[in-house]
Formats: structure tokens, C-alpha cells, sequence
């Protein structure tokens, strides 16, 4: 029986050379503003971004069936930076994608900066953007919220939506696939995953609501956070993880398309292996190997957080 999640992300060999490097330059070059607007970070809200990128991380390994005998799973962007912001966001959803590729192998190397930009930074600035028209107002707080709810949906699915052509861009402008039939094909099938992104990202923002509403305040920067709530997100993100065997094996979007269009064999294998297909290779494919390398995995993406905003504050005070 099969365990491990599909695989999520673009390979090598879809992209051209110069499509790959244009896009690490973007990336890098959004990135470095990112870094710049989270100089300042609270204290209490580097946990809060580690267990988001956890949370993200382990979601994302619970691939959801759509039609078609086709899956889809959660990008999270969208959400990340409604909780987090726009900047701390991007840094969440680029560590999440950079362990995924550089630890699990489920990404290329050198198209990961199309990746980082296309499912991180695109999707975060779409995410918070939309979510932040609803008014601050409180005359109604149940239809505030409505419409905050509603607007986040809408925010996800957009970011579904705004990857798929994203990704679909680059395997023209690469000469993988052409754009008449890579476009529609990219779009009908994510429109359909989209849904799932919308449904995940409301239902948690609803909780977080009911719960915790502070955390969705970005002015209260200095009370969101707090020990019970980190410890109740570490929790939920345990439970994802154990749920995460249960994810479907069929294909998710792009590589359905891939395949479905005759380019699926351009992927390239990583020339490595660490924890292949979100295994650990000593265990086999077994439910136990995916959860456990899911485990590592999600404990390393909260590692990295935690490491890159002490570098920060340290830097902070060296400069003063």
C-alpha cells in the first residue's frame, strides 16, 4: 500500500535555464524587501510564525482528491499572511518550500525559486492584500467577520489560481508545453483545488476567530502569540501529520497536466536523497516512514524560523 504524499511541487527539467534564474531573481529579489519589513520582529511572534510554517508544512502533505482522479493539497500562503502579515508570511512559505526541496527532495534545485515565488510570495501578497479591503470597522463585529471570512476565501482561491498561471507562464516561456493548452488545462484543474484551499483556509480562520482572535489583529503585534496557543498549534499540527498517510496518491494538478500533455518525463530526480517522497528510507513506504519524516521535516521548517529571527535580533543589536 502506498503511504507517501504525491509529489507537490515543480521538478527540474520543466523549466528552461534562463526561465529558472529569471525567476531565483525575483524571488530573491522580493525575498530581500521581506527580510527588510521583518527586521523589527516581536519576540512573540517568531513562535508563532514557527508553528505556522509547522502547520503549513504538515497540511500540505495531505494531498485532498478532486475529479478526475486528480489531488490537490494546501498551499497556504494566503493563510500564513492573513495570520502573519505579508513579509513574515513569505519567509514562512519560502522556509516551508525549502525544506521540502532541499530535506524531502519534492521540488527541483534549480526551479526552486519558481516554486518559492509561485505557491510563497505570490500567493501571500495576494492572501493578505484582499483580506485587508474589509474595514476595521466594529458597529458589526458578526458582519465584520462575515466579510473578512469571505474575502480570505476568495483570497485563497485567487492564490490557487494566480500559481496556476504562474507555473503555466513558465512551461511556455520554457517551450515545455504551449500556452493554449497548458493555461486551460492548469487553470480548470486548480480551480477545482482552489475550492479545497478555501474551504481549509475559512474553516482555520473561523476557529482562529472563535478562539483567538487577537491573532488576526495586526495592530495588536505585542499580544499576539502566547505559550497556550503555540501549544494548541504544535498540537494540531501533530494531528495533521498523523492524518497524513491517509493522503490521496493520485496526482496532484501539475503533474496530472504533465502527464496528460507528454512532458512528465522532462522531470528530473534530485541527485540526491535524504528523505525521499516524504519517507524515511530505513522505514519503507510505510505509515509510520511518512509520518515520521513529516515529523522531521516540520520540526526543522520551525527550526529554521527560530534560527533566522535570532540571527536577526542579534544583528539588530550589533547595529545599535
Amino acid at each position: 500500500m502506498h503511504f507517501s504524499p504525491a509529489p507537490l511541487h515543480i521538478p527540474d527539467g520543466f523549466l528552461s535555464i534562463i526561465v529558472s534564474v529569471i525567476s531565483w531573481a525575483i524571488t530573491i529579489a522580493i525575498l530581500s524587501v521581506a527580510v527588510k519589513h521583518t527586521e523589527n520582529l516581536d519576540e512573540k511572534q517568531v513562535p508563532l510564525m514557527g508553528v505556522m510554517a509547522a502547520f503549513i508544512f504538515a497540511a500540505q502533505m495531505i494531498n485532498f482528491p478532486v475529479a478526475g482522479g486528480t489531488s490537490g493539497h494546501l498551499l497556504g500562503g494566503a493563510f500564513a499572511a492573513i495570520i502573519l502579515g505579508p513579509w513574515a508570511g513569505m519567509l514562512v512559505m519560502t522556509a516551508v518550500i525549502g525544506v521540502q526541496g532541499l530535506l524531502l527532495q519534492d521540488g527541483g534545485l534549480l526551479v526552486m525559486g519558481a516554486n518559492i515565488l509561485n505557491m510563497g510570495l505570490v500567493t501571500s501578497a495576494i492572501g493578505f492584500g484582499l483580506y485587508r479591503l474589509a474595514p476595521s470597522s466594529t458597529e458589526n463585529p458578526q458582519q465584520n467577520r462575515n466579510l473578512k471570512l469571505g474575502l480570505a476565501g476568495i483570497a485563497a482561491w485567487l492564490s490557487v489560481m494566480a500559481g496556476a498561471l504562474l507555473t503555466s507562464l513558465q512551461l511556455w516561456l520554457s517551450d515545455t508545453a504551449r500556452l493554449d493548452i497548458v493555461l486551460p488545462a492548469m487553470l480548470g484543474i486548480h480551480a477545482l483545488i482552489g475550492i479545497g484551499e478555501t474551504l481549509i483556509t475559512v474553516s482555520a480562520l473561523a476557529f482562529i476567530f472563535r478562539t483567538r482572535p487577537d491573532l488576526l489583529d495586526q495592530a495588536q503585534g505585542q499580544e499576539r502569540g502566547g505559550r497556550a496557543w503555540i501549544f494548541v498549534g504544535v498540537a494540531i499540527s501533530l494531528f495533521v501529520l498523523i492524518l497524513s498517510p491517509l493522503a490521496s496518491s493520485n496526482p496532484d494538478g501539475l503533474e496530472r497536466v504533465a502527464s496528460d500533455l507528454g512532458f512528465l518525463a522532462q522531470g528530473i530526480d534530485s541527485p540526491y536523497s535524504i528523505l525521499p517522497d516524504y519517507t524515511l528510507p530505513f522505514l519503507g513506504d510505510s505509515a509510520f516512514s511518512t509520518v515520521a519524516a513529516g515529523v522531521i521535516g516540520a520540526f526543522v521548517v520551525g527550526a529554521i524560523i527560530f534560527i533566522i529571527s535570532k540571527m536577526k535580533r542579534v544583528n539588530i543589536r550589533a547595529d545599535k
